[in-house]
């Protein structure tokens, strides 16, 4: 889905969880989004897939993994009364999550996020999981409504080694997020050396990341510094 001279496929190293990670991503994510990361994550791990809308109240897919009593399914949300597995015993954790454990994720902007659970009835209905996060977010291309609110991937990420530390996952994390990393910086090297010198005015070639979003401009993702 990317340009060969960008491909980050050479850098995946899937993973086999126990957990089940659906990614529910918003259409503008899938059609037009090319640094997104949900479509990233699905490469990372193995016992994963997508499935995109906006209302998910009638999906049948979605609806197949609810009704499935084997399951135990949760939503990946924020929330203050939600189970937040950064501060559980791993007795609690265990004991919460199941025996065959499937975790929903939203994928695509903050407001789209929103929109999609105000909408699907199913997913409102789905106890939630959560986490207390003080790392920055990497994504520095791209706007986020805080500077604590992480990509799709680096939520995963943090999910997954939560679960470790409640023996819950027994997978190795750390080249998860190398794929990342990577079309992180080559992002980067584009924006600050552009293959077409006319496209670069004369500039202190720094940059500037932002982590608020613009009410009239989401997608205008950062700002260089003319001399």
């Amino acid at each position: 889905m990317r340009p060969s001279c960008t491909c980050i496929c050479k850098h995946l190293t899937p993973l086999q969880t126990i957990t089940r990670f659906i990614i529910l991503m918003h259409p503008k994510e899938y059609k037009k989004e090319k640094n997104g990361t949900g479509h990233m994550t699905k490469l990372q791990l193995e016992n994963s897939e997508i499935i995109v809308g906006v209302d998910f109240t009638n999906n049948k897919r979605v609806n197949e993994i609810l009704n499935n009593k084997k399951n135990s399914s949760f939503l990946l949300y924020p929330g203050k009364d939600n189970f937040n597995l950064s501060v559980r015993k791993s007795a609690e954790t265990n004991s919460f999550m199941g025996d065959n454990p499937h975790i929903f994720i939203l994928d695509g902007t903050w407001p789209c996020a929103r929109k999609m659970l105000k909408l699907s009835k199913n997913l409102q209905q789905l106890q939630r999981v959560s986490f207390d996060n003080e790392i920055k977010s990497n994504f520095i291309i791209k706007q986020q409504p805080h500077a604590l609110c992480l990509s799709t991937i680096e939520s995963v990420y943090t999910v997954i080694n939560l679960l470790k530390e409640a023996n819950l996952e027994q997978c190795e994390t750390k080249d998860f997020l190398i794929p990342f990393e990577k079309m992180i910086a080559s992002q980067v090297e584009y924006i600050l050396n552009p293959p077409i010198n006319s496209y670069r005015p004369n500039t202190k070639g720094e940059l500037t990341p932002k982590d608020r979003y613009k009410k009239q401009a989401q997608r205008t993702i950062l700002f260089r510094q003319e001399t």
